[in-house]
């Protein structure tokens, strides 16, 4: 039964990887997935659990209640294991609705414009450093996902060269991962880590900050080299930038409003960190309250708006019709399948044998797992690395210990290798066309540079 789930995974891991090839959701997959690799976990439980010392436990409390092993088991199953782990996938999963929501209402009032608009620089290689730059510090705030989407959209108005605008697009992309993997809000896979007390804010902030920038800046200063200077008016536009859709919004939305839910949205995103600090509540509860002060200020400043018409009213509302349904369900079915192998003790076993192999080196591990993200999702890479370890008193499984730390950059940063190892690449792959191949040639070597250098970076000073 343990063979028949791991090879279950693999094939899904296959199939979600090739998610474009197949024309098959990923979605989808983790969810099948999650759904088969729990229903055989239950099925051979019996065997499983009959050597488990928490299983022990829990029929030492449970002496009394007259039902079979048999029974016993299930119940654990049912009662105990899927409830804990729905409860840990959930605290990520609200967290992420209540930020994808947020950072939704801003985009669709022209918040955004605040920054991009002004952006007026002439010169292709201080533009490059310009964008990529806000690029990564927006992401620390914002998820990788949106801070692409709005930079590239502004790249559009920027550069006409198509082969330009894909060096560009190559630098945001490398730009929004490094920017998330410093901050516990900027990646999926920071905030897994962050929710379930792997690292705090106060520690992956410094810790990861210099190894995340290094990790920038040296794309940039070989990709700077690589842009052609002839004059824009050279440049022919494409048929990309004359297809940006129209925004009904913006046009009974003034430009005090729009600042307002900037500054609204950007500032409870920021405030969930120190919420969570003074509190010791879970981090969604401060996305939550974020969210609600939004929406008590977007209706109230609906109401005002009496001769508006309805379909162009961006209420909170409307806005939930518009978050990403798919990716959500996505998250929740691969971290509940992760969490199936973990009960069934495969990933003990695997974290073993990769202790055996690498004898014991946390830094050599982290930079496999990042290599392995930048083929495939690392949502599932970080869940897994946290069912194979378990949180220590002391050392580098510490809360804040150097694995963990470690992963956070790995798995945010090492994704940019190929373009269809992140969420960043995959949309600049959508919006601009940008092919594998030609990525792979121009942009790889460039990402790897910089992860390596920020890796060593890390290791270094934590040497």
């Amino acid at each position: 039964m343990l063979v028949l789930m791991v090879v279950l995974f693999l094939l899904g891991y296959t199939a979600i990887a090739l998610e474009h090839q197949i024309k098959i959701n990923k979605a989808a997959t983790a969810l099948v997935l999650c759904s088969f690799l729990w229903t055989i976990y239950i099925i051979a439980s019996p065997a499983i659990l009959s050597s488990s010392s928490e299983f022990s436990e829990y029929l030492h409390s449970m002496v009394d209640n007259g039902l079979s092993m048999k029974e016993n088991v299930f119940n654990y199953v049912t009662s105990v294991q899927i409830i804990e782990h729905v409860g840990d996938v959930a605290e990520i999963l609200f967290f992420l609705m209540g930020a994808m929501t947020i950072v939704e209402l801003i985009d669709v009032h022209g918040g955004f414009s605040i920054i991009t608009d002004r952006i007026k620089v002439k010169d292709k290689r201080k533009l490059m450093w310009t964008i990529a730059l806000i690029t990564f510090f927006m992401s620390a705030i914002l998820d990788n996902l949106t801070t692409t989407i709005v930079m590239l959209m502004m790249l559009r108005k920027l550069i006409r060269r198509q082969e330009d605008r894909w060096l560009f697009a190559g630098l945001i992309v490398i730009a929004a991962n490094s920017g998330g993997a410093f901050s516990p809000i900027g990646d999926v896979t920071t905030i897994m880590l962050w929710v379930k007390g792997n690292v705090s804010a106060e520690m992956i902030i410094p810790s990861l900050i210099l190894p995340s920038i290094i990790s920038v800046v040296i794309p940039l200063i070989f990709a700077s080299r690589m842009i052609r200077m002839e004059h824009e008016e050279d440049g022919v536009p494409t048929e990309l930038d004359t297809k940006t859709p129209i925004n009904p919004t913006l046009a009974y939305v003034t430009k005090t409003e729009q600042k307002i839910i900037f500054f609204l949205g950007v500032g409870s995103l920021i405030f969930v960190p120190i919420f969570k600090t003074i509190t010791h509540l879970p981090p969604f509860i401060g996305v939550l309250l974020g969210l609600s002060i939004l929406w008590l200020y977007t209706e109230l400043m609906y109401h005002r708006k009496k001769d508006m018409p309805s379909e162009s009213k961006a209420t909170i509302s409307f806005v939930l019709t518009r978050i990403d349904m798919t990716t959500i369900l996505f998250f929740l079915g691969i971290l509940m399948a992760v969490a199936a192998l973990q009960c069934a003790g495969i990933l003990t076993d695997l974290s073993q044998s990769l202790d055996t192999i690498f004898n014991k080196n946390v830094y050599a591990i982290n930079i496999i797992i990042g290599f392995l993200s930048s083929v495939v999702d690392n949502v599932p890479l970080v869940a897994g690395a946290m069912g194979m370890y378990d949180l220590a008193a002391t050392g580098a499984f510490a809360p804040d210990g150097v694995f963990w730390l470690f992963l956070a950059y790995c798995a945010g940063v090492g994704g940019s290798i190929l373009i269809v190892g992140s969420a960043a690449g995959v949309v600049a792959m959508g919006l601009e066309k940008i092919t594998f191949g030609w990525y792979l040639k121009r942009i790889s070597w460039l990402a790897l540079l910089g992860y390596l250098s920020g890796a060593i970076v890390f290791i270094l000073f934590h040497l």
